[in-house]
């Protein structure tokens, strides 16, 4: 089997989040990487598998837009990780508003929130976090639509 351009750069950015997220531990002590794994399982296009193993690297890491480019990553796969990294400049309207105008975003944002819900994660937190939680993702996903 002979590895494409796609594979290439879809196990870089496998690569960049392994590092990016190493030691970092979601809600439920897991280790992070889980969660852009099972995001990216979601997904059959290459461009937003990449953006999906890379959605939280600029906002939980010490890793650029720079960095991501000068490893190979595709510009459009940058643009989308840029738009879904939340910054305290964009307000929740405007946020929202740049993932539904991205289409590699909103697919990778979907999956996101719907990995989020999953059934198995939400019913092992806390009663007070699981209601938060819907109500963050109830109106996320009003957001998208």
């Amino acid at each position: 089997m002979t590895v494409t351009t796609a594979d290439a750069y879809v196990a870089r950015a496998k690569a960049i989040a392994t590092t990016a997220h190493e030691g970092q531990f979601d809600k439920l002590g897991a280790a992070y990487i889980d969660h852009p794994r099972r995001v990216a399982e979601r997904l059959n296009d290459p461009l937003e598998q990449a953006t999906a193993w890379l959605h939280d690297v600029l906002e939980d890491s010490d890793f650029t837009r720079h960095d991501l480019l000068e490893a190979g990553i595709p510009g459009g796969v940058v643009a989308a990780v840029s738009v879904l990294t939340r910054t305290d400049a964009v307000s929740d309207a405007d946020y929202y508003a740049g993932i539904r105008a991205n289409p590699i975003a909103l697919a990778v944002k979907r999956a996101d929130i719907a990995d989020n819900l999953e059934p198995w994660r939400v019913e092992q937190l806390d009663v007070s976090v699981q209601e938060r939680l819907a109500a963050k993702y109830a109106a996320a996903l009003e957001a998208l639509s």
